[in-house]
This record gives C-alpha cells, sequence and structure tokens, in this order.
C-alpha cells in the first residue's frame, strides 16, 4: 500500500518502504524526562513510509490522512503542521552527513494524529530509518530513537523524555518494553494471552505543542532546580511532604513522579508473572495521581476511565502526553468484544484504535 501510494502522488517509485508501529504505554506517565523507567508496548498499527531522494534540497510530504502536499527547501524553516517532523528529520541528516538533498516521502498511517500514540514519533523515526537505509549509515535502533528525540526537542519544541521514540524504534508488537531512561537499557516482556490491553480514543485531540505538556515539564524543572537533581523519581516522598520550601503544585507534580515510578517497576514485575490484577490496580492507582497530582487529564477522558472500569475493565488509565487522547485498558480476552461493545455504545465520540 505505501508503494502504491507514493508511485501515485509521485510518478515513481519509492527507493525504501517501512514500517514503523505507533505505541500505547502501559504506564508510566510523564517519567521519562525525571529518570524513571517506563512500561510502554509497540501496537500493530503505525505509520508505513515511502521515501525517494531528490537531486533539490526540497522536502515534500503528503499523507493518506491529509490534503494535498507540502514542501519547503531544507535551508528555510516548517513551523507548522504535522509534515514537519519528517522535514526537520531530513534536515538533521543533512546535518550529519547521511544525505545531500532533499526528499520526497509519503505516509500511509492507521494512528490517529493526536491520539497520544506517538504518531509524531514515529514520523521521525520511519524517515530517520529510512535515511539510514538509503544512505548505508550504519547507526542502531537506539541511535535512531535518540535522534529522534533531539528533533522533537530542538526543532518541534516539545520538551518530551525518550520514551516515546525508543518505544516505536525497538519495541516489537506483542511484547512491553520495560526501560530505564537514564541507561536506555530495556528489558521485552511477552504481553499475556489471558487478558488483552484494548486503546479506546476518547474522541478528545490533543497536541503536545500547545504549552501544556511543557509546562508540566517547567514545573518538574522547577522542583529539580530546588533539590538538585534531574532524577526526581529517585527521591523519596520523605523529601516532598511537609517541605515548605516546594511551592504548590510543583509538590504534587514530584509526588507523582515518585510514585509513578514504583508503580512502573512492580507493574513490570507483576507482567512478568501475569499477575493481571494486581497490574489493573497499579493503572487505576496511575490514572489517579495524573488526574489530581500531575492534572493532565479532562473530564471526557475520566468518564471514559470510569467507563470501562464500569463495564469490566480490571484496570483502566489515561495514556499519552495527556489532556485528551486515548485511553488503555485491561480486559479479560475472551469477553473483549462486548466489553469494547458496551463502553463504546456508553461513551459517544469515543473509538477504538487497537
Amino acid at each position: 500500500m505505501g508503494e502504491v501510494f507514493f508511485k501515485e502522488r509521485f510518478g515513481a517509485r519509492p527507493e525504501v518502504t517501512l514500517f514503523v508501529p505507533g505505541r500505547v504505554n502501559l504506564i508510566g506517565e510523564h517519567i521519562d524526562y525525571n529518570g524513571g523507567r517506563v512500561l510502554p508496548c509497540a501496537l500493530g498499527v503505525g505509520s508505513t513510509l515511502s521515501l525517494k531522494m531528490r537531486q533539490d534540497d526540497q522536502v515534500t510530504v503528503v499523507s493518506d490522512k491529509f490534503e494535498g502536499a507540502i514542501s519547503a527547501s531544507l535551508s528555510d524553516d516548517m513551523n507548522q503542521g504535522w509534515a514537519r517532523y519528517a522535514f526537520y528529520a531530513v534536515r538533521l541528516a543533512k546535518r550529519l552527513g547521511w544525505v545531500e538533498r532533499g526528499a520526497d516521502i509519503a505516509l500511509v498511517s492507521t494512528l490517529s494524529h493526536g491520539a497520544g500514540l506517538s504518531s509524531s514519533a514515529a514520523l521521525c523515526v520511519a524517515v530517520i530509518k529510512a535515511l539510514r537505509d538509503v544512505s548505508s549509515m550504519s547507526a542502531d535502533d537506539v541511535e535512531i530513537a535518540q535522534l529522534a528525540r533531539r528533533i522533537e526537542n530542538e526543532d518541534i519544541g516539545v520538551p518530551c523524555g525518550i520514551m516515546d521514540q525508543m518505544a516505536v524504534a525497538v519495541a516489537k508488537p506483542g511484547q512491553a518494553l520495560f526501560l530505564d531512561t537514564e541507561s536506555l537499557d530495556y528489558d521485552p516482556i511477552p504481553l499475556p494471552t489471558s487478558h488483552r490491553f484494548v486503546v479506546l480514543h476518547s474522541g478528545i485531540h490533543r497536541e503536545l505543542a500547545d504549552g501544556r505538556y511543557g509546562a508540566r515539564k517547567q514545573e518538574c524543572d522547577v522542583a529539580k532546580e530546588h533539590f538538585g537533581t534531574n532524577d526526581l523519581c529517585h527521591l523519596t516522598l520523605d523529601d516532598v511532604v511537609g517541605n515548605g520550601a516546594l511551592p504548590e503544585p510543583v509538590r504534587r507534580r514530584v509526588r507523582h513522579c515518585i510514585t509513578e515510578h514504583h508503580r512502573t517497576v512492580s507493574a513490570a514485575t507483576a507482567l512478568r508473572d501475569q499477575r493481571m490484577t494486581d497490574f489493573g490496580m497499579l493503572m487505576d492507582e496511575s490514572h489517579l495521581s495524573m488526574r489530581d497530582d500531575f492534572e493532565m487529564s479532562v473530564p471526557g477522558i475520566d468518564r471514559l476511565v470510569e467507563e470501562a472500569k464500569v463495564q469490566g475493565a480490571i484496570g483502566a488509565r489515561l495514556t499519552g502526553g495527556g489532556f485528551g487522547g486515548c485511553i488503555v485498558a485491561c480486559v479479560a480476552a475472551d469477553g473483549a468484544e462486548d466489553w469494547e461493545r458496551r463502553v463504546l455504545e456508553a461513551s459517544p465520540g469515543a473509538f477504538r484504535v487497537q
């Protein structure tokens, strides 16, 4: 499908076509830039990208999700729109000496934009991997993830951590990735057959670059300066409780980082041991912390999480950067379809993603 779409739009065959999955984070939110461990897993849905190098410095990007083509010269900037992730990936590759010119890029995606499933990270990683292949560079997938994060931080202006990029660059569908965001060491954990992790979109779209994600990052930076550490997750609750010099709401942000890190470590152990009831309880606790301490949920998300549990999920939580997007719920495999039908009937605007 990707090669066919590319040929329809550009009238030629691509040099490379590859697939990069989206990701859902099972637990461990907003702690990848605070020294914590996270537990994302790759999805079966994702982005198929086709690319062909050009003879000039133009980058032209098309998608099956958006009308028209978006073009810009590598000597200029691209300040708006989804295509800028691909554009800045090509420009970074040129600066690194991987390529000398621009590229034509076609994207066929089964990811919903703004869902919190790392469509932007998937696009960055896919373009960099494609350019690695056409230029015969030797960068491994961890290095690819680091470059993709650099694009989001420096060019897009999203102060994200490394989780999304590592998840889509390294993880395989059917496994969770227990990732140490400091060392980038990771341990793949098989997903259970007894339960499914179902991803539902709330119908509330959000954009990480709209400022609220950055505001949470800035609040964490205030705490880092206060404590003299970049690793908030490794503080103790005693460091926070009763600390009169730490302002609100910064205190609550740090409390989330500490407790979410510990929940993630416990959840990884529960997943390895197939203790899914325990895993579900940790998901529920995570959502409450995101709602109350990190204040990254919205009423529509909270209602969908509650409906998921009312209808029988053993755990449910907001997933992604927050302020909209998706929830992930843990549901017994033998009743997942009926559960999903009931939840969606009770939740106008919501729909299934994975």
